[in-house]
């Protein structure tokens, strides 16, 4: 039996084979009726497009990277969760990679040409390389960088205003009282900026309220994970006068400092406050459940892969851009008492 073509689908669908082409690939919107039709035809008939074709015809692959720094963090987990749906209703497959923070990796896949053949762009979070070592890039290669950061060159970024949503949340733990708060997380070197935007945020709540920041209660982390957190959570206790409240970069690291506090016999929220960041469904489901900062993951999935699709089409140079998703501050067990 022979194989299916563009032709039969068209047919049975009743559609031109310009309007199967377009479903197919993603180059123009069609109507949600039109696109259910293609995609029965295409189902009932198993066609299977042909994928070096396209790529001979139109210089692409119809494939994008998403490259995150660790797959068993639960935050870039769920992110990839949400950029996925969008990127096949533009017609693309994700193809993921992990960089392991690793600088060499994270420049080389970036910085080759020859690598971008088998792929039209990236959406890329950083861990390695730092805004200045992003300059060096291909910039014959369509990116997306995650992150609020500053764009300087002919690439975009996605990301929440860390900075407010910080100083939301030690402003949240100042409102019930607390006086003496951590901060774990801070990362002060080049590839920091995440954190460093946390820790700017968690100054600002502090002169805000006209309270001055104990340097002893701010505690650097390599990364943002349960050991972090619970090692810096005993190093927080063994000081003369522990906090009482703590503000932590991610859930994770909440979760590691409410593990610590419990073991060592203190209350949450009753004797030690504690507020994430990310919103990770490990967080909604401890005991006690995380408050949090809940970053907007749809709108910045929604947001990466259509400035992405956006920059493969375009044929001219495009100025980056910062832009902001929203984010919200979820108050749980960890910090309100039920």
């Amino acid at each position: 039996m022979r194989e299916a073509t563009l032709r039969d689908v068209a047919e049975l669908a009743g559609v031109s084979p310009r309007t199967v082409s377009n479903v197919v690939n993603g180059y123009a919107k069609v109507t949600e009726l039109t696109r259910e039709k293609v995609e029965r035809a295409i189902a009932q008939l198993g066609y299977r497009p042909n994928v070096l074709a396209r790529h001979l015809a139109t210089g692409r692959s119809g494939q994008i990277v998403v490259m995150v720094p660790y797959l068993d963090t639960p935050y870039f987990a769920e992110l990839l969760q949400a950029i996925i749906p969008v990127a096949r209703r533009e017609g693309y497959n994700v193809l993921i990679d992990q960089s392991d923070g690793d600088r060499e990796h994270e420049g080389q896949l970036i910085g080759q040409a020859s690598h971008h053949a088998l792929f039209d762009g990236m959406i890329y979070s950083p861990l390695g390389l730092s805004q200045e070592d992003l300059s060096g890039r291909d910039p014959a290669l369509p990116l997306v960088v995650l992150g609020e950061r500053t764009s300087e060159a002919n690439f975009d970024h996605v990301g929440i205003d860390d900075v407010a949503a910080s100083t939301e949340a030690v402003q949240h733990l100042i409102g019930l009282g607390r006086c003496r708060i951590a901060a774990i997380g801070d990362q002060p070197y080049p590839t920091g900026e995440a954190a460093q935007r946390r820790t700017k945020g968690f100054r600002a709540a502090h002169a805000a309220a006209g309270l001055a920041v104990d340097e002893s209660l701010v505690i650097g982390t390599p990364r943002f994970n349960r050991v972090d957190g619970a090692q810096a959570m005993e190093r927080l206790l063994a000081l003369e006068n522990p906090p009482d409240a703590v503000f932590c970069y991610s859930d994770l690291v909440a979760l590691g400092a409410v593990h610590t506090l419990v073991r060592r016999g203190f209350r949450v929220p009753e004797d030690v406050a504690v507020i994430g960041y990310d919103d990770i469904e490990d967080g909604r489901y401890g005991l006690p459940t995380i408050s949090t900062i809940a970053p907007d993951k749809q709108e910045i999935a929604r947001l990466a892969v259509e400035r992405l699709v956006m920059r493969i089409k375009s044929k001219e140079p495009v100025a980056g851009v910062d832009l902001r998703a929203g984010h919200r501050l979820i108050a749980r067990q960890s910090t309100l008492a039920q």
